[in-house]
């Protein structure tokens, strides 16, 4: 009887090796290299998902009928994952340590249970008793929702095949084990072979998995990033921890769009959804303070009022400080350079500070005509008009160019009581006679014509 071959694997990306190595040549991580544990032998009878053999068909017999969904009870949750829970999909949750992503799929499975959606909430790092105190400060849950503290997979799939439920929820996939699966528990192929056992019980079975992922310190998903490209879906919790502002959005949905966010605000008896994130975002915003701009930015459909703040201030270095929070650094240096050549700023001597207030990260483009205005407030010491918003992008000549769904913005500026609306030419004329009424639009074509703009 031939004798098992040794592996050894690294455990920052899961490159398998035939030997020990002191480096490993894929990701070049150090002492990373480790021996594979060998594979137990499956007990009999214990095959976890009963699968039937697939047929090929024509495309003439695929049926194109959408299939229902399921209500989460939370219309945000419902925004991100495209209208609802799609039958047999599976979903993975990733954020941060204490961000609240248990809370949120517990608060999920309390209003399924309320609607007689039968759920399985499995947790591998809570005992059962911890898990009864957070439900009880959320709420009281119904007799449709079950609840299991285990790790072993294959007991798993019997519990689901005993109790039949329609959405299984497993708290966190890194602790989950596989009896038969080779690699240490929690490393990245043990990881990879449970995911993989999952999804093939959501497509077997027709059930909903949501897969709960742990993020490393870098803000990728432990174990290794390839787990993204095995699921349906991908929802990223964001949020600082000093703040109570959380935002759910989806980087990958075979289901739905990708730039949906939701909005949540984290509180003592768990996560409340935020109807109008703009009036959130614009609480305790002072008046008349120069550096001080409302931007208009596009979270997928939905346009969001955040604030843009800049500090300008003489340098004490030889080099100037350049500090973003809430947006990009590479943008901000980039849109530094273009105002003081092209709009005459003297900057090269300053420190800039610049800050989305709310905990909110914007990347767009729209942004970078507001972060400019800022700047030039800052410096002038001119606190914008009151009732005034901008949104715009700017390239490298100065020149302001057209962003997506103008009118959208300038609507939900007008709905939150804003009067006054800079952006450039090529949006101002797009909207052109469809502008509602109640707000004045103002349309530049550089950054050049912001100065003269703002001194009227």
């Amino acid at each position: 009887m031939a004798k098992d071959k040794t592996i050894f694997f690294c455990t920052e990306c899961g490159t398998e090796f035939p030997k020990w190595m002191g480096q490993c040549t894929a990701c070049k991580a150090w002492d990373s290299v480790v021996e594979a544990p060998k594979a137990k032998p499956v007990a009999a009878g214990r095959s976890a998902v009963m699968r039937t053999p697939s047929k090929a068909v024509t495309l003439k017999e695929v049926d194109l009928r959408e299939e229902p969904r399921i209500d989460t009870g939370m219309e945000e949750l419902n925004r991100v994952l495209g209208g609802g829970i799609v039958q047999g999909s599976l979903v993975l949750t990733s954020g941060d340590p204490g961000i609240g992503k248990s809370t949120l799929l517990l608060q999920m499975c309390r209003n399924l249970s309320e609607r007689g959606v039968s759920v399985l909430y499995v947790s591998g790092e809570e005992s059962l008793a911890q898990i009864k105190l957070r439900a009880v400060r959320i709420g009281e849950c119904g007799d449709s929702l079950k609840f299991l503290s285990e790790t072993d997979v294959e007991n798993i799939a019997e519990q689901v095949r005993t109790l039949r439920p329609g959405v299984v929820i497993i708290d966190s996939v890194q602790t989950m084990q596989k009896d038969d699966s080779s690699g240490a528990p929690g490393g990245p192929m043990q990881i990879r072979e449970i995911t993989a056992f999952f999804m093939r019980m959501a497509k077997d079975e027709n059930i909903s998995v949501f897969l709960v992922g742990h993020v490393t310190k870098e803000g990728a998903v432990a174990g290794p990033k390839i787990l993204e490209h095995m699921v349906d879906t991908v929802l990223y919790f964001e949020g600082e921890g000093t703040t109570s502002f959380r935002i759910l959005r989806a980087v990958k949905n075979r289901f739905g769009s990708t730039n949906e966010i939701g909005v949540f605000d984290m509180r003592a008896d768990g996560l409340s959804e935020v109807a109008n994130p703009s009036e959130h975002m614009l609480r305790g915003r002072p008046e008349d303070e120069p550096g001080s701009v409302v931007a208009v930015t596009m979270e997928g459909t939905r346009p969001i009022l955040t604030e843009v703040q800049a500090l300008v201030s003489r340098t004490s270095f030889n080099l100037p400080r350049r500090t973003a929070s809430g947006t990009d650094i590479n943008r901000l240096n980039l849109l530094t350079a273009v105002a003081e050549r092209r709009a005459g700023m003297k900057l090269f001597q300053c420190d800039i500070y610049v800050n989305i207030a709310g905990g909110l990260r914007v990347t767009e483009p729209a942004l970078d005509l507001p972060i400019v205005t800022a700047l030039w407030s800052c410096v002038n010491n001119r606190p914008l008009p009151p009732g005034t918003v901008v949104f715009g992008e700017i390239g490298l000549t100065g020149e302001l160019r057209a962003v997506t769904q103008p009118l959208a913005r300038v609507r939900e500026a007008l709905k939150l009581g804003y009067r006054t609306c800079i952006m450039s030419k090529a949006d101002c004329d797009s909207i052109g006679g469809n502008a509602p009424k109640g707000i004045r639009l103002i349309g530049i074509r550089s950054v050049r014509e912001l100065g003269e703009c703002l001194s009227k």
